[in-house]
């Protein structure tokens, strides 16, 4: 559409669909969560201001960094080529960003950065607008959006002292506690962090990630399906000796079970085993998640919406995966504005499987935004209202501000 001649007004403008929005503010917010610290230990989010008065909420994961780090990155990147911009203008937005710098790879700490921007222009598109986002990216498919949830202890271990994903009498315990709470799919995660990685599994550690396997799937029986989750620990030839003896518990998926950066040993277990294969949490871009697809290595992709690139790019990633019959289930383990990024994208996306969930987002999850999604019976209802439908409450997140920022 051509841009308005001199001597139009700003309402002729709008009139005609053309945008005349700048970006003029940007605010950061760096979140010291209380414990036991669900979702990260700290949340660095984004606010951009439009000369028209809208503000847009963006959200940064899991950039490498100590939460003063970002904050001066984004307001590094903000002030030389964010602000003064047009919030419509995503997709230029994205490219300048991107390349900025001759730095035109997908690199975890930029894309992070970029990911909070867009996810705030989309925020203000939506409404100004006066639409959720969803509604601009092809529209609600999906009504209510299944969810899953770590196994996590009681609420009385606020420390984590307890072994759940260890233990087969916790995790089994833990297991039929949120399945009588209504989910319908769990995740445990048995392999330990510790030594160097990837590693040879010991048979001890393969016989008790067995046991814990064989003890949640006898406590839930067919009511749950069960993820099992891991973070890349293992050789290939470790995983697939692991595989071989979950099958017979049909797990869902077997979530990355070798390191992100060697696409082609993962896609050696995905053909070693029956089990589907998740991964792309620690991913970004689509390029990466092209080649993910491209060899074949993945059937579920976990892009996470506060590192991927941002909720446009994991359009794309969903459109990729939608052509090799590849299914999404975004990973979470961040605060709720990138939570309500992954909702919007879920709700338009036709091969949308499952979210993953922090329990039922209680406790200061729902404390530091406004409207928080509805959650029922294991199910999120997406939101109605416009861009990402959460507000951050800017008064917690000041109160719970951290230190150096």
């Amino acid at each position: 559409m051509p841009l308005p001649g001199p001597g139009i007004s700003a309402e002729e403008q709008k009139q005609k669909g053309t945008s005349h929005m700048k970006i003029v503010g940007l605010t950061t917010y760096a979140v010291a969560t209380p414990p036991p610290h669900k979702g990260g230990y700290h949340w660095v989010f984004l606010k951009l201001t439009t000369d028209e008065g809208i503000a847009g909420y963006g959200e940064a994961h899991w950039v490498p960094f100590q939460p003063p780090s970002v904050v001066q990155l984004m307001r590094d990147m903000g002030e030389r080529f964010v602000v003064g911009s047009d919030p419509f203008k995503i997709e230029r937005l994205w490219q300048t960003l991107y390349a900025s710098e001759f730095g035109q790879h997908p690199d975890l700490t930029k894309v992070g950065i970029i990911t909070a921007f867009e996810m705030a222009c989309w925020d203000i598109v939506g409404k100004a607008l006066n639409q959720p986002i969803y509604n601009l990216l092809g529209g609600q498919v999906w009504d209510k959006l299944r969810t899953y949830t770590y196994l996590y202890p009681p609420p009385e271990d606020i420390l984590w002292e307890t072994n759940v994903h260890g233990d087969p009498k916790l995790a089994a315990e833990r297991a039929s506690h949120y399945a009588s709470q209504g989910f319908t799919a769990i995740k445990f995660d048995p392999i330990t962090q510790a030594g160097i990685t990837p590693r040879q599994l010991s048979l001890e550690e393969l016989d008790n990630a067995e046991a814990v396997t064989e003890s949640v799937r006898n406590a839930v029986g067919s009511k749950c399906d069960i993820l099992f989750g891991t973070h890349g620990q293992m050789t290939t030839s470790s995983a697939i000796r692991l595989a071989k003896r979950l099958e017979k518990y049909d797990p869902l998926w077997f979530e990355e079970p070798v390191p992100p950066e060697n696409v082609d040993e993962m896609a050696r277990v995905a053909r070693s085993t029956s089990i589907p294969i998740a991964t792309g949490e620690r991913l970004s871009t689509k390029y990466e998640f092209a080649e993910l697809l491209g060899k074949q290595a993945a059937q579920i992709l976990q892009m996470d919406l506060g590192r991927v690139g941002g909720i446009l790019e994991a359009k794309k990633i969903a459109g990729m995966a939608e052509a090799h019959y590849a299914e999404i289930a975004p990973h979470l383990w961040c605060g709720p504005i990138a939570w309500a990024a992954a909702i919007q994208l879920d709700t338009c996306s036709p091969n949308f499987l499952i979210q993953e969930g922090i329990e039922t987002w209680d406790g200061f999850y729902a404390e530091i935004v406004k409207d928080h999604p509805r959650w029922e019976n294991g199910y999120i209802i997406p939101p109605t209202g416009p861009g990402l439908g959460v507000e951050l409450n800017e008064e917690v997140a000041i109160k719970h501000a951290y230190p150096g920022t």
